[in-house]
């Protein structure tokens, strides 16, 4: 059971005694979460509901309830289900470089259709801080960290001094872009980026 699961669990509604769908498994997840996020493309996070999902997925709503207690929840599985492997930060020889490609991969992401899914789970964590923990996790700490081992190598090339590798300061780029998106229509402007990196960062890295 996953940390939100008793916050969301009442209100799921009736029994759908539909006939169920012959899909099991990896095939079953694929075209759930390909059906939530055709609903998000379709009506946005607020309209959303599982019920909908179901049927656009082929599925009963009630295998959907078995496996997750509230919307909140399968967004989160679907947007992370369709997230490429993050993998080694870049390594162009130069930090500002790496950062802002790590930043552009960011964006790149918030612009898409994950972006929707995200700006809902974050506007959904006001309600239910236990989904903090869930959206810290698998979205915002692994950016993090890629940012850091960026960093990482930036201090092994001279660039970067030594006191600035911190979980607080890797923070500082992703945060401040989050920032921009949630308080902005998509899609951010590299312009956007770049200032992050050239105005804010390397003013914090410097050795």
């Amino acid at each position: 059971m996953s940390s939100v699961e008793g916050a969301c669990r009442s209100g799921n509604g009736g029994v759908d005694h539909r006939k169920r769908s012959r899909r099991r498994g990896a095939a079953l997840y694929a075209a759930i979460f390909d059906a939530t996020l055709a609903e998000l493309s379709a009506v946005g996070y607020v309209e959303l509901t599982i019920e909908h999902v179901a049927q656009r997925a082929g599925a009963s709503k009630a295998s959907l309830y078995r496996r997750w207690s509230c919307r909140a929840e399968l967004v989160a599985d679907a947007v992370h289900h369709t997230l490429p492997s993050l993998g080694e930060p870049p390594d162009t020889g130069s930090v500002r470089e790496d950062l802002l490609a790590c930043l552009r991969a960011v964006a790149t992401l918030l612009n898409g259709l994950s972006g929707e899914a995200i700006r809902g789970l974050v506007a959904e964590t006001l309600r239910n801080p236990e989904l903090m923990e869930v959206v810290r996790i698998r979205f915002i700490e692994p950016n993090v960290g890629l940012l850091l081992e960026a960093l990482r190598r930036g201090a092994a090339r001279g660039e970067v001094r030594s006191t600035a590798l911190t979980p607080r300061i890797a923070a500082v780029g992703p945060d401040l872009l989050r920032q921009y998106f949630l308080a902005h229509p998509p899609p951010i402007p590299d312009q956007v980026m770049i200032e992050i990196v050239d105005d804010v960062i390397m003013t914090l890295i410097r050795p």
